[in-house]
């Protein structure tokens, strides 16, 4: 995905039946995407999650693949595994 954004997310959307008429849409889904714009709003700097109660802000980080080792912990890796298992079942999908 990091490597060749445009052409992952054209896959992305006709795996999932709503593939792109315009090369626009495809710019502008990748524009909305954008990382560096999405830390930089202001909720997501300074908003709470009112589920979790986390800031915002932690929920993005470098951007780098792999990173999430570093932020973390065992028992976070486990919680976050557990609920994408539950939200997988029966769909056909896995993770490793």
């Amino acid at each position: 995905m990091m490597e060749d954004p445009k052409t992952q997310l054209r896959r992305l959307a006709c795996f999932l039946g709503r593939p792109f008429e315009k090369e626009e849409e495809v710019d502008k889904v990748l524009w909305r995407c954008n990382l560096e714009r999405l830390k930089n709003m202001e909720v997501n700097q300074h908003g709470v999650d009112p589920r979790l109660g986390f800031e915002n802000k932690f929920y993005f980080r470098r951007g780098i693949v792999g990173d999430w080792k570093n932020n973390m912990s065992d028992k976070m890796k486990e919680k976050l595994d557990h609920v994408t298992a539950m939200n997988f079942e029966g769909s056909g999908l896995g993770f490793g």
